[in-house]
């Protein structure tokens, strides 16, 4: 069985980080989360990453604010996909943190998501996965299809319900 390695640079983090680890059990994914700060503990970065693969691990989920060092170092220390997210923060929004995510050096990519977007990292792990796991797959087909049935009810109220009536029942 596939599994994902959700690392956080600080447990300020977690509550974040924790959306990424929800919508895995959702799709019935294994994962370990782990603290590890790239600056003050590169040694265990280092020890952690070195065999991740041998695990049988898939994934990377990486989640830091501000310099935002881990994503970047988890994918120069693995060959696995790694997925960042930049972590709003209190000095700049978390613009910082995308950009130091986002802009990778050519031949060490980080797919990054949205300031926050935990949720969007574990989707976005879980096809990583399914490539390679029907079931998996399947899952995912099924939480596709249950976000448009979603829009689709919210269409179909704001239809009955006349524009006005709608937003006054929001």
């Amino acid at each position: 069985m596939a599994k994902v390695a959700i690392i956080m640079g600080s447990d300020s983090d977690l509550e974040v980080m924790s959306k990424s680890a929800k919508i895995l059990e959702e799709f019935g994914i294994e994962y370990e989360m782990k603290i590890i700060s790239a600056h003050r503990q590169p040694d265990v970065l280092i020890e952690y990453m070195a065999d991740l693969e041998e695990k049988g691990f898939s994934a990377v989920i990486a989640g830091a604010g501000k310099a935002a060092a881990l994503p970047g170092m988890c994918a120069a220390l693995t060959p696995l996909p790694v997925i960042g997210i930049p972590m709003k923060t209190s000095d700049l929004g978390g613009v910082d943190s995308l950009y130091s995510i986002v802009q990778m050096p050519s031949g060490v990519p980080v797919a990054t998501v949205a300031i926050n977007g935990a949720l969007n990292a574990g989707l976005l792990a879980a096809k990583i996965i399914a490539v390679s796991d029907k079931g998996i797959m399947d899952k995912v087909k099924k939480y596709a299809a249950g976000l448009k049935d979603e829009v689709n009810a919210k269409g179909d109220k704001l239809e009955k319900l006349g524009y006005k009536g709608y937003l006054e029942q929001k």
